[in-house]
């Protein structure tokens, strides 16, 4: 159904967020709202207001514009030069997000932990960068969606009232789970009306086939891990007692004669795979180098089991029907694994155990091919919940397409 404004001119549709940053579960979510728009709105006009333009229009190709005119934004500014170009990008921001914003219909945020801080965030960061598209949609009139997203209760105050009028000013809110739905009512936004479904990445179609490997292989996903928000002043020794015990668990796994794949979900973990290549000095140690979910789903299809921190890595186990253990620093990995059939195979990323990992990891391998079958019945369950979030975006957001389908529908035969 090609998407029209009512004055008949191509629906301008904007898509917003940290994409094309090396995140893969970010850019993940955004190939699955692309998806949903090439099939269901061909006629839309796409372009990006993001993280990484040059990133995004490589590999998605649609135009794609800088989220900030301030191009340090992500460095840590120390010097006077550099807090001052930091402080007026967020003013010259205030009038780029409203450009942009004015020039859509309708602008959609996909997926992504947009309403919460469980890793390390500034108020002046993403959520500011939030806050200005939303209350730019307001101002002008454009319907700014926040599909699938996840949300969690945030203490710093700031941070917390910048999310919660975001929420408030979006035309429509959907979550990837209840409990982030109850974290934004928590927060004073009326979710009434608010939809739970499943995260946008179950969307994704799962290879066809996996590639051969090494006969009970492990894929490990990693993660550049320092805690959340609320744990800088201990963020060091926390990575350092992850980081110590995924080695150990690592090398416990080759000791058996496991052969090992370490996984990344995002750039600036592939410090993280350095360590443990150099700390397990092993042939049946080796790392792949994901561009994709695609790619992840690849390598953990061909696994036996798959062990992870990442949200989405762990989604991307979890799609493709391969048990999973999940090193979690969040609820919503222990709502995913629940909700999945896998909540009693949640380890604490914080307090990495390597026994008590091991003694989780054999009970989750026993009951593998039990596993399998669940998950096969709880990703049938996951798409079509996702073709109801799709069909709902629809009618919000494009309804004289609605309108459209309605009227086929009933001339049907």
């Amino acid at each position: 159904m090609t998407a029209t404004s009512a004055a008949g001119t191509p629906v301008r549709v904007g898509v917003f967020g940290l994409l094309g940053s090396g995140n893969l579960g970010n850019d993940g979510s955004l190939e699955a709202v692309l998806g949903y728009l090439r099939v269901e709105h061909p006629g839309a006009v796409v372009d990006a207001l993001c993280g990484g333009p040059e990133a995004v229009e490589t590999r998605f190709g649609i135009p794609a514009t800088r989220l900030h005119w301030y191009r340090g934004e992500y460095r840590t500014a120390s010097r006077a030069s550099a807090i001052a170009g930091k402080g007026l990008g967020k003013l010259v921001d205030v009038f780029r997000t409203a450009a942009w914003v004015r020039r859509h219909d309708v602008v959609i945020v996909p997926g992504m932990g947009v309403l919460e801080a469980t890793l390390p965030l500034r108020p002046w960061g993403f959520p500011y960068s939030l806050f200005l598209l939303c209350a730019s949609g307001r101002l002008f009139g454009t319907r700014v969606a926040l599909v699938s997203v996840g949300a969690a209760g945030i203490a710093n105050r700031p941070t917390r009232t910048l999310v919660r009028w975001s929420a408030r000013l979006a035309a429509y809110r959907s979550y990837r789970d209840a409990q982030s739905r109850e974290a934004m009512r928590a927060m004073g936004v009326d979710t009434v009306r608010d939809g739970v479904y499943p995260d946008l990445a179950f969307a994704l179609p799962t290879p066809a086939t996996a590639p051969s490997g090494p006969p009970g292989t492990v894929c490990v996903g990693v993660m550049d891990f320092h805690g959340g928000n609320d744990d800088r002043a201990r963020a060091d020794e926390i990575h350092r007692r992850y980081l110590e015990g995924t080695i150990r668990f690592v090398r416990a796994l080759v000791e058996e004669g496991r052969a090992v794949r370490l996984l990344t979900g995002d750039t600036c973990d592939a410090s993280v795979v350095a360590a443990i290549l150099d700390a397990v000095d092993s042939p049946l140690v080796t790392a792949a180098e994901p561009a994709a979910l695609a790619d992840l789903m690849k390598e953990m299809a061909a696994a036996d089991t798959v062990v992870a921190v990442r949200y989405h890595n762990l989604i991307c186990a979890l799609k493709t029907g391969t048990p999973v253990l999940a090193l979690s620093y969040a609820a919503k990995s222990d709502a995913l694994m629940e909700g999945m059939g896998l909540g009693a195979y949640c380890h604490p990323a914080r307090e990495v155990d390597a026994d008590r990992l091991l003694e989780q990891f054999r009970a989750l391998e026993k009951r593998s091919a039990e596993l399998r079958e669940t998950l096969a019945e709880r990703n049938q369950a996951a798409a079509r919940r996702l073709r109801h979030q799709f069909d709902a975006l629809t009618t919000a957001l494009f309804p004289a397409a609605d309108h459209s389908k309605a009227h086929a529908r009933l001339e049907a035969p």
